[in-house]
């Protein structure tokens, strides 16, 4: 705890060939941190004067230079590693703090709401829009930013809880990531949100949102969307395999073999077929250790599958899954399937 006996900062940032960035993102960060909090940039090998601008910007930032570009699951797990604060802070590089951020992303945990880690509201369009108010989990593992290009107006007013927390802005206290250290390196980039939430669910932990606490994210889906395509595909699956109980995997394996043949015809339609198949190729080669990790990571479990499996969803809700969202009929099928698992689970639970 700081002096002023408000829990401390340890503001963990993952860099790579963003000098303009950072020139935009530090200042309004670093005005914002108090006695005691900390920065800590771990910048992946970038070549384009990134850590020269964080040593100027920041000179008071302990500053992680990784050998080569590991993606920054590994990086951020490095700076972690150097932290010391009472709450670890996570912010996209290419996000810009509001005024008043700092202290509203500690309210969680001033107001000791037991939540084991949350996020702020994330905007982007300069804050006229919402990126994501809380992440939503499909059952087959499918994942979104909740109102995602909805008006910021629309944001929830108070906390909640959420399915995921946001990797652009998460808030971990910690001796929840001493209980869960890391993110999976293996990821690289995208889902180890998604696979931190879900992890935390699994040992009966509560996670949430700060819509007080509001960061502008510099965000643009569509942004070398071929190449994202295998990384989010790879690691849906590596996510599903290490965190859902057994009970859920086997009462949702036939959704789960469904969706593989639809997303292979979205794949083909959308041009990005190639790393979908490279996806699987992934995923197979990496079956073994994924299942020794599974291993580990159940260990930790204290809720029962029908409480994990309450927290996602049916509905496809998104407006970047395109006319799939759109069905009627699919919709309906969706909600009776799940209906039908959600009562085997809450069966077995009794």
């Amino acid at each position: 705890m700081s002096a002023q006996g408000r829990p401390t900062l340890s503001v963990l940032v993952v860099t790579y060939n963003e000098r303009e960035m950072v020139e935009r993102s530090l200042p309004p960060l670093v005005a914002q941190l108090g006695d005691g909090d900390e920065l800590i940039v771990a910048d992946n090998h970038s070549g384009d004067g990134t850590v020269e601008a964080v040593r100027r910007l920041a000179p008071d930032a302990t500053l992680v230079e990784m050998p080569s570009n590991e993606g920054i699951m590994a990086a951020c797990n490095a700076a972690a590693s150097r932290s010391s604060g009472d709450l670890l802070l996570k912010l996209d590089a290419d996000t810009i703090v509001a005024a008043g951020f700092c202290d509203a992303i500690r309210r969680p945990a001033v107001e000791d709401r037991g939540w084991a880690a949350w996020m702020g509201l994330v905007t982007m369009d300069e804050g006229r829009l919402i990126n994501t108010s809380g992440g939503v989990v499909h059952f087959t593992g499918i994942s979104w930013a909740g109102q995602v290009d909805e008006p910021v107006g629309r944001a929830p007013e108070g906390p909640r809880e959420v399915d995921f927390v946001s990797g652009a802005c998460m808030a971990v206290t910690r001796s929840a990531w001493e209980e869960h250290p890391g993110f999976p390196p293996e990821y690289f980039l995208y889902f180890e949100d998604v696979d931190y939430s879900l992890r935390l669910r699994l040992s009966g932990a509560r996670i949430g949102v700060e819509p007080a606490a509001r960061v502008d994210h510099l965000y643009d889906f569509t942004r070398a969307r071929v190449k994202k395509w295998r990384l989010l595909e790879r690691n849906r699956w590596a996510t599903i395999v290490r965190t859902y109980p057994a009970e859920l995997l086997v009462l949702v394996a036939p959704a789960l073999l469904a969706t593989e043949l639809a997303l292979l015809l979205v794949a083909l339609g959308g041009g990005w077929a190639g790393d979908k198949l490279l996806a699987w190729g992934d995923i197979a080669r990496a079956l073994p250790r994924l299942i020794r990790e599974r291993a580990a990571i159940q260990r930790h479990r204290r809720v029962s599958a029908a409480e994990f499996a309450s927290h996602m969803t049916s509905e496809l809700s998104s407006p970047y899954l395109g006319r799939a969202a759109e069905l009627r009929w699919l919709r309906w099928l969706l909600r009776g399937y799940w209906r039908f698992v959600c009562a085997a689970l809450a069966r077995s639970a009794a």
